[in-house]
């Protein structure tokens, strides 16, 4: 048995600062440790497929992340790890507990399956792991093999944790309740015809320059952003769907000073939508959350969503945005985002359905998307640098 301290040190010193998690009493420690500390940051995700995505989203942003969490949650990951870390080459380290070890210390039933399988899924994503270090000596060689491969694979390495390997450790900062904002105002009745996605895309693009992080689901509107102009700034989603704003969240915590515009679509968002209650507690000020509804899932045959029977700015002020409004038009759009900076906001756009025809995939590689805009994220704002903001907008 090691003590969280002990492994925290080391991790710190291999540059570890970002962590993201679901919680599981074996990681007790390890999450009291984070929150406790001045110096690192502890996102407590709504999934544990958000926590791999907030912690990836730090990485691209240049801060080395972790996402923790139960094995029982694993195959909720399994999408972003897949998808996402796989195939845009985003490196994290995953610790994941085994409940329900075959053999092990008795168990609730529920863990049984997964138990038996924790490790045999990580190998089928193609993850390498070996088992959460027990003893202090251990500990400098298990970061360090976690380390080389990440820097060398640019993908996921994974420490499988078992009960027991770290002593108990109490929590002594207390998360403070966050007021929510007002409610954003109705949809104005004269409304008229609502934009295309290319309007609106046109408006981010003319609003958004070098400095801005912008991230663009999938589907659609990453393909649609990439023709209009592709930029070294863009990160154009494939697969992972839904992790977007979680991915936005993760880069607006590394870089507090640069914005971070995500460009959502209705169909992702209804995926994960706990991702707005952390946004929203979160907050932090350099984020902006557009989301692009249409009502439907365009990029996968036109099928309805149920966003037309839902308020979904009504849920982001719910939620804890401490700015939220619906916008009508791309104008509107490209005035909001020439505003100054001033707290994390979400926008609802009702747009039109409709597809340019001949669209263009990316000739551009996910992997190289990934690699331009990790690099355009080290670059220094060229501008007038915007008010720094603490982490997590506190």
């Amino acid at each position: 048995m090691i003590t969280a301290d002990v492994f925290m040190e080391q991790a710190t010193a291999n540059g570890f600062s970002l962590w993201s998690g679901v919680p599981c009493s074996y990681l007790s420690p390890f999450i009291n440790h984070v929150i406790d500390s001045d110096d690192l940051v502890y996102v407590g995700a709504s999934n544990e497929g958000d926590a791999v995505a907030i912690a990836s989203g730090g990485a691209l942003a240049g801060r080395r992340g972790v996402a923790i969490f139960q094995n029982s949650g694993l195959g909720n990951a399994v999408s972003p790890l897949t998808s996402l870390n796989a195939v845009f080459h985003i490196p994290i380290l995953v610790i994941v507990t085994l409940r329900g070890e075959p053999g092990g210390p008795a168990d609730e039933p529920q863990h049984g399956v997964m138990g038996a399988i924790t490790t045999q899924m990580l190998e089928l994503m193609g993850i390498p792991w070996e088992h959460f270090p027990e003893e202090s000596a251990d500990v400098a060689g298990a970061l360090e093999r976690a380390v080389a491969h990440m820097d060398v694979n640019q993908t996921p390495y994974a420490l499988v944790m078992r009960k027991g390997a770290v002593a108990p450790r109490a929590l002594h900062r207390r998360a403070e309740p966050r007021p929510r904002g007002g409610a954003p105002a109705a949809w104005p009745l004269d409304a008229g015809e609502r934009p295309t996605r290319r309007e609106v895309l046109s408006a981010v693009l003319a609003a958004t320059g070098p400095d801005d992080a912008v991230v663009a689901t999938t589907g659609f509107t990453g393909r649609e952003l990439y023709a209009l102009d592709d930029r070294p700034n863009q990160l154009y989603m494939v697969g992972s769907m839904g992790c977007a704003s979680s991915i936005g969240l993760g880069i607006a915590l590394a870089q507090p000073d640069r914005r971070v515009v995500v460009l959502d679509g209705d169909g992702a968002l209804l995926m994960r939508l706990g991702a707005l209650a952390t946004i929203g507690y979160e907050r932090p000020a350099n984020l902006v959350h557009v989301l692009l509804d249409n009502e439907m899932h365009e990029s996968t045959g036109g099928q309805s969503t149920v966003a037309h029977s839902m308020d979904a700015a009504g849920m982001a002020t719910a939620c804890g945005y401490p700015e939220v409004r619906r916008l009508t038009t791309a104008t509107e759009v490209s005035a909001l985002l020439g505003e100054p900076g001033r707290t994390c906001s979400f926008a609802h756009v009702k747009i039109r359905p409709g597809v340019p025809e001949d669209l263009p995939r990316p000739v551009v590689t996910p992997a190289e998307v990934a690699r331009r805009f990790r690099a355009a994220m080290s670059v220094p704002m060229t501008g007038a640098a915007r008010p720094a903001v603490a982490v997590g907008g506190r």
